[in-house]
């Protein structure tokens, strides 16, 4: 299966200055940023990586001066009782600080503050907008390397530089909030390290306990519970590192960093250790962004994290641009609980034979996951109960015989009852879906034309007809018929909406019902909706097959429907339809209901 997080990064576009961002962090992302001493004494690194001496550069600093002074105090000189490190020469001086390399001098400038783990880590990991809280020890630092650089001689080999070390850190940040987003991802007063992901993108990253136990319970449980973890490095191979720095940058700060990269990852970690309030804002981030090309991709990530709310909204987006979403790349990725998620849906607004195509594709994608030649036996296998989801009596039997007739997914038996029922009547049942599907959004709605209901109307083959306008734009569903007079019956029916000035055939369907024999309607509906103009004359015709049944009388010629909800009022004008018309009228007959959407 193709990589969700890929996907969905490909499928939203990011501005330039975001994409600058992603590159920075995904450049620091692997850096070991370790300190344990009290204020940032750093000892060596367990990842060797050099950085360029921009942006990430500080960072970088800080790992090459674990590598050339070991664990160098940046506290250490006379007045503190430290000494310099005697393998490195030293500068002139009144103390002994931190000595740095030329890359590390060119990062110091840029204004990497004293704390290794201060500088860089929040800003290599901006997604969204980085805290102002360390903007005033930054400048200072920077201040500081600045005037320590220019007064160093330099060398062809390396140029050694001092660094301020931060001292009274607290002073610099006037709220809580600002001392703790001091902390984020900081070795200052750190008691607990994590080694978040695997493989050779394991990072180091440290972190506070209490600040953790008040932001999440699973943290809480991890550290105050009945089986607290001792530890002071706890592993987490299946957590990304982006991810769980966003996690950490939220619980300190409350501010949220994810990105079209990251968002899947942030909330998964997110649902790990139970915080609620990221969930929600990668939720609501990840519907900001959905769109039909990747509506199926976040469709089955909705679906594994549990999040029903977002898996409505990208079915109902699937619905609206049904065409759109089965053409995207996603469609081949998903799984086969998702792809009959779909097929289900009685609302989906395409072709069935621009279904049964899909599928296909995402059958031969299957079978090359599972390994399988894709061989018409192979695609029915790993369609299962997706292939009786398709609707294939709803094609025109030119769609099948074009398509599905000659895929070889379909049995010879099927083929031939599916041949049977698009051109014999009675119709023999067939073992597929003949109900029709409605894209339309609301409330399905009816009108009644008749007041009352009499006994036995003949068929001998003539066609029921009754012309009809209404007052604004609808979509006719289907009709609402009379049934047998003689008990439980079926009937074989044609109903048609005929545009009256042109005599064309606007929707058909040649189908059947089933009645019980008492003197309710009986519903028959058109294979798709049918749009109907105002102030435009139809008819609706229906020629039935079967016995005698009830029919209607004391008919009306104006209906109005009104909307519950909305006051909507769609009124339906009825005329005689001049003709052979089986005696139907607009005070008696058949045809008695009709089925739309506003």
């Amino acid at each position: 299966m193709r990589c969700c997080v890929c996907l969905f990064q490909r499928s939203l576009p990011c501005s330039p200055s975001k994409m600058a961002a992603g590159e920075s962090n995904s450049r620091s992302s692997c850096l070991n940023l370790s300190n344990s001493g009290p204020l940032g004494n750093a000892p060596p690194s367990n990842v060797a990586h050099s950085l360029p001496a921009s942006n990430g550069g500080a960072a970088g600093a800080t790992g090459g001066m674990n590598r050339s002074a070991g664990n160098s105090n940046p506290l250490s000189g006379p007045e503190n009782g430290g000494g310099a490190d005697s393998s490195v020469r030293s500068a002139p001086s009144t103390q002994n600080p931190p000595r740095l390399s030329v890359g590390q001098s060119a990062a110091a400038a840029h204004g990497a503050s004293a704390s290794g783990a201060t500088t860089g880590a929040a800003s290599n990991m901006t997604a969204t907008s980085s805290s102002s809280s360390s903007s005033s020890s930054t400048s200072t630092a920077s201040d500081a390397s600045a005037a320590a650089v220019s007064s160093l001689p330099s060398s062809p080999a390396s140029v050694l530089v001092y660094r301020e070390p931060v001292y009274n850190w607290q002073a610099t940040k006037s709220t809580v909030k600002e001392r703790f987003a001091f902390l984020f991802n900081n070795e200052v007063l750190s008691d607990v390290h994590f080694l978040v992901g695997k493989g050779m993108g394991v990072q180091r990253i440290p972190a506070h306990r209490f600040a953790l136990a008040v932001g999440s319970a699973v943290f809480d449980a991890m550290f105050n519970g009945g089986m607290a973890t001792t530890s002071t490095e706890i592993e987490l191979p299946d957590v990304e590192p982006a991810a769980f720095l966003a996690l950490l940058k939220f619980l300190y700060s409350d501010e949220v960093q994810i990105g079209p990269e990251t968002v899947m990852t942030t909330l998964y970690t997110a649902k790990k250790y139970a915080v609620p309030a990221l969930e929600a804002h990668c939720v609501e981030f990840l519907k900001k962004n959905l769109r039909a090309d990747n509506a199926f991709m976040l469709l089955t990530q909705a679906r594994l994290f549990d999040e029903p709310q977002l898996a409505s909204l990208c079915l109902e987006n699937i619905d609206k641009n049904t065409a759109d979403a089965l053409a995207a790349e996603g469609l081949t990725d998903i799984d086969l609980d998702t792809l009959v998620a779909v097929l289900e849906r009685d609302t989906l607004g395409v072709r069935e034979v621009r279904l049964f195509g899909a599928a296909v594709r995402w059958a031969e994608a299957e079978s090359q996951r599972q390994q399988l030649q894709p061989t018409p036996e192979n695609k029915r296998r790993v369609l299962g109960k997706a292939l009786s989801l398709i609707r294939f009596p709803l094609m025109t039997i030119e769609e099948f015989a074009a398509g599905p007739a000659q895929s070889g997914i379909l049995t010879d038996r099927e083929v031939v009852s599916l041949f049977l029922h698009f051109t014999v009547n009675p119709k023999p049942h067939v073992e597929f879906i003949d109900r029709p599907r409605c894209c339309l959004r609301g409330k399905e709605c009816s009108i009644t034309r008749f007041s009352q209901v009499e006994s036995r109307w003949g068929y001998s083959g003539t066609s029921d007809r009754i012309r009809f306008s209404v007052n604004h734009r609808i979509f006719v569903v289907g009709f609402g018929l009379y049934g047998s007079i003689h008990g439980p019956t079926d009937y074989q029916v044609n109903i048609q909406i005929i545009h009256t000035d042109s005599n064309t055939v606007l929707g058909q369907n040649d189908t059947g019902f089933s009645c019980d024999g008492t003197a309710s309607t009986f519903r028959v509906m058109f294979k798709e909706p049918v749009e109907i103009l105002p102030s435009v004359n139809y008819i609706a015709c229906a020629t039935l097959k079967g016995p005698d049944s009830h029919y209607g009388t004391k008919g009306k010629r104006k209906v109005t429907h009104e909307a519950p909800a909305t006051g909507i009022k769609t009124c339906f004008t009825f005329c005689y339809a001049a003709g052979n018309n089986n005696g139907t009228s607009v005070e008696d007959g058949q045809i008695p209901e009709v089925i739309f959407y506003t």
